[in-house]
């Protein structure tokens, strides 16, 4: 029976014999968990010999000795000779030190596990018989990307731990479009702070007794103002938990995240960032519309609708220098587009307006620039919805001559031919 131990070994006497490569890899695993390394060989190689002029490892140019296990917590010998493998293996037993022997693996008092490591959680695995680093690396693997995906709840279970805040981008719905840190980072939290847009369907796999706070906005409905959910996640980190912000999109794209972190900083509360999806970027793909595309446009500028227009914006829709990609512009899109034909802009612009981004209920209004508040207004445009203006908004546009083009969600589609 083999009994697995985590060992502290942080300013302890580490012994290894060798100084091949083999012993080189164990050198470097050892000196991550902070043991003193003496490495006792004739000569080192390469790698070793930079970690002794580093001063890294104490070396002792010579043959082992049994005197050199003298005050030694773990000794691991990588000689590649059976017969001084041998004798180490025997020092050891002498005198009651754990030793790994990693030429055949079956002698000696220990083992050295395949590991992962997640969020100061060590996995290792080991084989009870014969060993088997094949597969043992192969068990080892499976669980780092079970726990890599997030499929393990990580919440800490002792009171203590310093609490902390992540915010964490959810892209623009569709759960397959989280990524892989996000869902590690919601594997770990103990309260969830939640918009109304964004993968908000994850929530149902979280485990039941993590706590949930709906703080979503809609249009001309703000129930929880902006400084009170800052105070929310400073409060709940200061009282020792993991909060993760979850946040449609990408939280620094309109998504306020600056702000979040400004208000932890502020407080001393730990405050780290992950990426998202935003869906100025994900909606007009899902739709099969490139927001830039050779030999069409090859710029794209993103605005938030309710700042109204940029002359950069407007600039670039009247000469066709680049896609302008409207966020938050449901409720301002008469303004916009009125606005933008006074400004200049053709008024036979293409307008496309993508409901429900990847999701199962996306929608693709399409019409001229001159029309599309009528249009949306008559089929039921309704927000989320991300708006897009340019040459890549006109359907057909990466029609093959002949073929079929992309295809895309139900349309509505008045635009000339």
């Amino acid at each position: 029976m083999t009994t697995m131990l985590g060992v502290e070994l942080r300013g302890r006497r580490v012994l290894v014999v060798g100084g091949g490569p083999v012993a080189a890899r164990r050198v470097q695993g050892l000196l991550a968990d902070g043991a003193k390394l003496v490495v006792v060989a004739p000569a080192l190689c390469e790698v070793l010999a930079d970690m002794h002029r580093w001063g890294l490892v104490e070396w002792r140019a010579r043959e082992v000795e049994a005197s050199d296990l003298d005050g030694a917590w773990l000794v691991h010998t990588a000689t590649g000779d059976r017969s001084t493998d041998d004798a180490v293996v025997a020092w050891a037993d002498e005198r009651r030190t754990f030793c790994v022997d990693a030429g055949t693996g079956t002698r000696g008092s220990a083992r050295t596990p395949a590991t992962t490591r997640h969020d100061e959680v060590l996995v290792g695995v080991v084989s009870t018989g014969s060993p088997d680093p094949r597969r043992t690396a192969a068990v080892r693997d499976a669980v780092d990307a079970h726990l890599r995906e997030g499929r393990v709840d990580l919440r800490r279970r002792r009171p203590g731990s310093t609490g902390r805040v992540v915010l964490v981008g959810g892209g623009p719905g569709d759960l397959g479009l989280l990524t892989i840190t996000a869902r590690r980072a919601l594997a770990q939290a103990d309260v969830v702070v939640t918009d109304r847009l964004g993968p908000v369907g994850v929530v149902d796999e979280l485990a039941p007794d993590v706590e949930v706070i709906d703080v979503g906005k809609s249009p001309g409905h703000h129930p929880v103002p902006q400084h009170e959910i800052n105070r929310i996640l400073v409060e709940q980190a200061q009282r020792g938990r993991v909060v993760v912000r979850l946040k449609g999109g990408d939280p620094f794209l309109y998504g306020r995240g600056g702000e979040e972190v400004v208000a932890c900083r502020e407080a001393g509360v730990p405050v780290e960032v992950v990426p998202g999806v935003s869906s100025a970027l994900a909606a007009p793909v899902a739709a099969g519309i490139p927001l830039t595309h050779r030999g069409t446009v090859g710029a794209v500028h993103v605005m938030n609708g309710h700042d109204g227009w940029s002359s950069a914006a407007l600039t670039g829709l009247r000469d066709a220098s680049c896609t302008v990609v409207v966020l938050m512009g449901v409720t301002v899109l008469r303004e916009l587009a009125a606005q933008a034909v006074a400004a200049g802009v053709d008024p036979a612009t293409p307008v496309a307006v993508v409901e429900d981004g990847t999701l199962s209920t996306q929608r693709v209004t399409r019409a001229p620039l001159a029309d599309v508040a009528d249009r949306a207004a008559a089929v039921g445009v309704r927000a989320p919805a991300v708006l897009v203006l340019g040459a890549v908004a006109r359907e057909g546009l990466l029609d093959a001559p002949g073929g079929p083009g992309v295809p895309t969600s139900a349309e509505h589609d008045t635009m000339a031919p």
